[in-house]
């Protein structure tokens, strides 16, 4: 209407060149209009923003980042679904807390690293953390030397629901502890690390609101850890006591816990008229690197409840008062590096009573075949055994154990006295056997661990017969075959007379291990020395 013929002709000639539908190859343009559409289509647009939330919790915060760049709407996803955050907290966290915030307003658990070059956040940052993070439950500041007692207090007034505080290498004391024990009514883990402000004198940290609440207590290298004793004694709930590497006598803390549960006992026993009722919950104890004695030991044996027990060097008698009275021990794990004091006397008071034990790490213990027969014949839901820096664990040991215990599925065996007779010995024994761990063992050849691969094919080998090795102990666990740690290197290099308590020297001496003989020439010599003194990594600052 209104148009000449000669006009439509030209916008028909003007659409079928631009789109191709009238002309000899409009199929194939019509394919190249689609596939165009085709790409810039969003796949993800019918998808439920829930539903990619959920996809997001399955990746990294390295992937997460990424993702929050592609559009706008997996950013605001990304962002209220961000249940972890991992910050730099620098002093400059204060003028981008607001928006940063803003964006990730569900954070749950939130971790404030900060070098120990860097000047850290400090009270006011943490004040405004508090208040825009209503749903935070678990913080985890490590270095953050600016923030005081004074900072720890209004976070503690700010933030009630907090469930998980882990703390290392802070100035505040004891005062910011025991503000948050007395707000945070349901703390349930409570870890300090390397805490500057608890020093001699210091008042003592207390149970406070948290008494009823608190299940997990861990200390690590504190000057005064005896400062904790009224909050050790006091959790009323405590499942979970890890004190590794703290000075002091801690034999009196024992005790008290010890005589703690003999009296809940006792007034159960009276009230209800039955012995065997709930006494207290205590199920873990994790002593490392300690100043502790028989006595301590005998005093935590009261608590009969204990299925997961780590005890650093003790004797014979400390040993058998722990198996005669913990008899639902499940990992046992003995540290007797120190003094070699422990020997078959006491193994085999473990070996008659603890027989629900599943997982077994003997180091600088003194067995032989006699009591080792008699842990693979009692123990027979043991699955997971580590045997570490044994002068008289040797072949014939180690062949009594392979024919007795039948559940076995990991061992590792490190700086022991055996050769490849015991490794026959493992080709035929241990019919459960999955992995095995074989360190500084010198007289075990490659040839050994190749025929032991063509017996049992699907038995995962690792050894170093043919390598230079850097660790010595064992640390055993439900999730992968043994591993080797670096705890054992720097207590040997405190025996030694070198200074192992830092963790740059611990891995000066991991290094100098694997290095050989290289490591006497002076140009590593002076390499390690300006690794050791230098800039330390990001981790072992804190």
């Amino acid at each position: 209407m209104g148009q000449s013929p000669a006009a439509a002709l030209n916008r028909e000639n003007s659409f079928s060149d631009r789109f191709g539908f009238f002309s000899s190859s409009g199929f194939v343009c019509r394919d190249v209009f689609s596939d165009e559409f085709m790409e810039n289509q969003d796949y993800t647009a019918g998808i439920p923003d829930k539903c990619l939330a959920y996809v997001f919790q399955f990746l990294g915060p390295g992937d997460r980042n990424r993702c929050s760049l592609v559009c706008k709407r997996w950013l605001c996803v990304d962002g209220w679904s961000r249940h972890r955050l991992s910050l730099n907290a620098q002093s400059e966290i204060f003028f981008s807390s607001p928006s940063l915030f803003t964006r990730f307003d569900s954070v749950t658990k939130l971790t404030l690293r900060c070098s120990r070059k860097s000047v850290s956040l400090n009270d006011d940052a943490l004040v405004m953390i508090s208040i825009r993070c209503r749903n935070l439950e678990r913080l985890k500041p490590r270095g953050c030397r600016e923030i005081s007692n004074e900072g720890m207090l209004a976070f503690a007034q700010n933030s009630k629901n907090p469930r998980k505080l882990s703390c290392g290498s802070c100035m505040f004391g004891a005062k910011a502890l025991n503000a948050v024990l007395d707000y945070c009514t349901n703390l349930e883990e409570l870890s300090v690390k390397r805490l500057r402000g608890i020093h001699d004198g210091a008042e003592a940290i207390r149970p406070g609101a948290a008494a009823s609440s608190l299940k997990t207590i861990c200390l690590k290298e504190l000057v005064n850890g005896q400062s904790f004793e009224p909050l050790v004694v006091g959790a009323k709930n405590l499942k979970s006591l890890k004190i590794i590497h703290c000075l002091g006598d801690w034999d009196r803390i024992l005790q008290l816990l010890g005589n703690q549960d003999r009296y809940r006992k006792e007034n159960l026993y009276v009230n209800n008229n039955e012995s065997n009722g709930n006494s207290n919950p205590l199920m873990e104890i994790h002593l490392e690197r300690l100043q502790v004695s028989d006595i301590g030991l005998s005093a935590i044996s009261k608590c009969t409840k204990i299925e997961n027990l780590h005890i650093p060097d003790c004797s014979n008698y400390g040993l058998v008062c722990i198996a005669e009275h913990c008899k639902l021990l499940k990992k046992l794990h003995v540290d007797g590096w120190r003094t070699n004091r422990i020997g078959d006397e006491g193994l085999a008071a473990v070996a008659k009573h603890c027989l629900n034990l599943e997982e077994l790490v003997l180091v600088g213990v003194n067995a032989t075949y006699l009591s080792l027969e008699a842990i693979a014949s009692n123990c027979s839901k043991l699955e997971r055994l580590a045997l570490c820096g044994s002068g008289t664990i040797g072949n014939t040991e180690i062949a009594y154990f392979a024919a007795k215990c039948k559940a076995l599925k990991k061992l590792c065996i490190k700086g022991c006295p055996i050769s490849d007779i015991a490794i026959e010995a493992l080709g035929s024994g241990c019919p459960s056997l999955m992995k095995i761990k074989l360190r500084k063992c010198r007289g075990v050849s490659c040839e050994a661990g190749e025929w032991l691969r063509d017996q049992r094919e699907s038995l995962v080998i690792n050894m170093d017969a043919c390598e230079v090795d850097g660790g010595f102990e064992a640390s055993v666990s439900n999730g992968g075959i043994l591993e080797v740690g670096l705890d054992y290197l720097q207590v040997v290099g405190q025996v030694t007379g070198g200074d192992a308590s830092t963790s740059s020297n611990g891995r000066l001496a991991l290094l100098r291990s694997k290095f050989g003989v290289f490591a006497n020439r002076n140009l590593v010599a002076c390499t390690f020395r300006r690794w050791s003194n230098g800039d330390d990594s990001f981790s072992s600052n804190l």
